[in-house]
């Protein structure tokens, strides 16, 4: 089946019926769960140009973190029908990169899909926490500056944590979106996501290494998805890229240094992999 007819008719199909053929459809045989600000919406953005590839209703469904609530029904309507994927014809996926970093999120993955492929994308924890709050401020949704931001955020985010872990449905908005630090400490939430999921269900890349040569990672993402290798994207075009180190002082880039530093180091000891950060 040409996958061009094929997602025509898919969304024609999703407009008219809406849920109610969600018990026919498939899950994600892979799922981008992070790292946030590291490239997930660039890698997703051409792993759907793919020809074996049919994208999910939304590259960011929230399922397993903010939406548990809504059921398994309400996750299986936003992906094609399951005649589409049966036969390995096509595969699909999406990509939530709160995933990583949310405290149940994997392990309801695991429950729900515990034979999916894993991608996590990591970038360098200090880049990746400056993007992020640069991120909340373009919305207004920031108030502080970078200093008291970075300085106060254990302050801020773990009495915000301390209630996520007595509430399983408890969602907060101050952990999501002003974890600037936290989200940055990858050996955490790597050793979790092994814990859910074996390595071989697991492809964890760098960052950097994704946009100085998109090709070359993309190809050993086809790989690792079982896929043609031999494909290019139209484009390779950076979303939602930006570098503001420039817009922060030394000291506070320095601080940050610091912070990261033990942490990354115990990363590349349990990945046996220096990123070099």
């Amino acid at each position: 089946m040409n996958v061009t007819f094929a997602l025509k008719k898919e969304r024609k199909f999703r407009k008219r019926c809406g849920w109610v053929g969600a018990r026919w459809r498939t899950y994600p045989d892979f799922v981008i769960i992070g790292a946030q600000k590291s490239g997930t919406t660039s890698l997703y953005k051409y792993l759907i140009q793919h020809p074996s590839i049919l994208a999910a209703s939304k590259k960011e469904i929230h399922y397993f973190d903010i939406r548990y609530q809504n059921g398994d029904l309400w996750y299986r309507s936003h992906f094609p029908f399951s005649i589409l994927t049966k036969n390995r014809t096509f595969i699909t996926g999406e990509a939530s990169p709160y995933y990583l970093f949310h405290p149940y999120a994997l392990t309801r993955m695991h429950q729900v899909i515990p034979k999916t492929k894993i991608i996590i994308l990591l970038r360098n924890p200090v880049d990746r926490a400056i993007s992020h709050f640069f991120h909340e401020k373009k919305r207004q949704r920031e108030t502080l500056s970078p200093e008291k931001a970075f300085q106060g955020e254990e302050e801020r985010i773990e009495p915000e944590y301390t209630k996520m872990l007595k509430d399983p449905n408890y969602h907060s908005y101050i952990y999501k979106n002003f974890s600037y630090k936290k989200r940055g400490v990858y050996i955490d939430q790597i050793q979790r996501c092994y814990q859910e999921f074996p390595k071989e269900q697991v492809l964890v890349l760098k960052c950097e290494d994704f946009f100085s040569n998109p090709a070359k990672i993309l190809k050993s993402v086809s790989i690792f998805l079982e896929i043609s290798p031999d494909f290019r994207p139209q484009y390779f075009e950076k979303f939602n890229a930006g570098n503001y180190t420039d817009q922060i002082s030394p000291t506070v880039i320095d601080g940050l240094r610091d912070y990261f530093s033990p942490h990354n180091q115990k990363l590349y000891q349990y990945l046996n992999c220096d990123f070099g950060w």
